[in-house]
């Protein structure tokens, strides 16, 4: 009986949902008011001069944009037991943030109020996002997989915890949730990637899975070896009543075929979300598009400046400014205690009414060897349109820059890991590179001739190249991904060296 109250409850959201996505400025300004009142408590507020009145204008001129390192002080001293230094409450956890763009660990503060009005909130958006567009979804009637990462206590004696952002959502999610989740939290926060995977297996392979939740490249693991374990041809052998996979944290497009092969029937329905460690952001808009729509009323006040540009106090502009058709870069203030904070996602609005967009990349996560500025959208769209036109499917890759003083040919090197190879690797590389002309000018200039920049390089790595690098980092499960595009080649010889390249 529980099950159909739950559904109920989340179709009735659905107005509320809507109502809110539309009247997004105003809820950027309600917010941005409570967000003065809870830093003017704070020492990082004391320090700018910031009053519970003050407004946007003087809050833009006094505090500054901040990366990771400038909070790191107050991150520190946080640990250390001190409070009330970014946020006007205990902070005792943090979340273990690895990024795509640095080897080094961030540790994210979660404050009550990030966890219980941004993130739990935001699963909650998507939940009723899909019950919008299906109203008679039924995947409350079996139980959801939430493929996430650890959890555990540091080694002092401090009394601040920390773990991967998704090991922390577990240990806090309501009564409800738990029951209706697999597997249980003992198994699901285990260190080790490996034993959990077994573990895992074990218990999912015989639950009434109706529902995923996850990063793609970890949940094609997880699935794949269910099959393994099962000798099923398809997870739909496994998991009949399976409807739903709530994905994010990488593009979806390369792996979607993948996915159909695990998945092979039209009722299964995908959603997409955007959240990080900082904050969930927005959720898929339509059914049928892939756009993504932002989530203005869940304790984050956004700001963006020109991606190309380096912010100033000129270029930052709230979302009452921004314009459809430009690569912002995202700046967020938060009830997590971040302020003015630069997360590194670029995203570009596609409308303004409401605030539709796509994500464009990473402010560090690209390729400009030689003036080509190929971002992670130009790879992503070329390597699915060349894997869609050779029927391969692709399991990871990561790219960097070939230089001229390497006794090699300048342009790009790929290293591909495969699910399903192309019949033709020389084939599938030119139409690789087709694309990448034809989705990026600068590119297409750069190659023009092979004068600048020659054909690209790309390998095909064997199966698990990626994961036992990741594992040589400490970095698998959980939200950690491989970097895609990289402006050196330190990754690339890293793996090279590694399989013996």
């Amino acid at each position: 009986m529980i099950s159909p109250l739950i559904g109920w409850y989340f179709k009735q959201r659905v107005n509320e949902l809507r109502t809110n996505i539309e009247r997004s400025l105003e809820n950027q300004d309600e917010l941005f008011r409570l967000l003065m009142e809870k830093l003017s408590l704070t020492e990082y507020g004391a320090k700018y001069g910031i009053e519970k009145t003050t407004n946007y204008a003087t809050f833009a001129e006094r505090v500054p944009v901040a990366t990771f390192e400038d909070f790191l002080p107050y991150i520190e001293r946080n640990q250390q037991g001190e409070q009330q230094l970014l946020w006007p409450g205990d902070i005792r956890w943090f979340a273990k943030s690895s990024g795509t763009t640095s080897n080094v660990s961030k540790f994210i503060p979660m404050s009550y109020e990030i966890m219980e009005h941004n993130h739990f909130e935001g699963s909650k958006e998507a939940v009723t996002q899909f019950f919008g567009f299906y109203p008679d979804g039924k995947m409350f009637d079996g139980k959801g997989l939430l493929i996430g990462g650890t959890t555990k206590q540091n080694d002092g004696d401090q009394g601040y915890y920390f773990g991967d952002l998704s090991g922390i959502l577990m240990i806090h999610l309501p009564s409800w949730a738990n029951w209706k989740s697999t597997p249980d939290i003992d198994v699901a926060t285990i260190e080790s990637w490996e034993e959990k995977l077994e573990k895992m297996v074990q218990i999912i392979k015989d639950e009434n899975v109706t529902s995923v939740s996850g990063v793609p490249t970890w949940t094609a693991v997880v699935m794949q070896r269910v099959l393994e374990v099962t000798g099923k041809q398809n997870i739909l052998e496994v998991w009949p009543n399976f409807e739903l996979f709530i994905h994010g944290g990488v593009n979806f497009e390369p792996y979607r075929e993948q996915f159909k092969a695990f998945l092979p029937s039209d009722k299964v329905k995908y959603l997409e979300t955007y959240n990080a460690s900082e904050g969930f952001f927005g959720i898929q808009y339509q059914a049928d598009r892939s756009e993504l729509v932002l989530l203005t009323h869940l304790g984050i006040f956004f700001e963006f400046y020109p991606a190309a540009e380096v912010p100033t106090s000129e270029n930052l502009v709230p979302l009452s400014q921004v314009k459809t058709g430009i690569n912002y870069a995202v700046v967020i203030s938060s009830v997590g205690g971040l302020w003015r904070y630069i997360i590194g996602d670029t995203i570009q609005f596609h409308s303004l009414n409401p605030f539709t967009f796509k994500i464009t990349g990473r402010t560090k996560l690209f390729i400009n060897a030689f003036g080509e500025e190929l971002v992670i959208e130009n790879a992503e769209t070329a390597i699915t349109a060349a894997c869609k036109e050779m029927d391969a499917i692709v399991t990871d890759y990561t790219a960097a820059p070939v230089y001229l003083d390497q006794n090699e040919n300048p342009g790009h090197e790929w290293l591909i890991e495969f699910a399903t190879p192309p019949q033709n690797l020389t084939a599938f590389t030119t139409l690789l590179d087709e694309e990448l002309q034809r989705t990026n000018d600068d590119y297409k200039s750069k190659r023009a001739g092979d004068m600048l920049m020659k054909m690209p390089q790309v390998t095909a790595v064997p199966s698990q190249t990626f994961h036992d690098w990741l594992k040589s980092k400490g970095k698998l499960g959980g939200q950690n991904k491989v970097p895609r595009l990289s402006n050196d080649r330190k990754i690339i010889e890293e793996i090279k060296n590694m399989i013996g390249l």
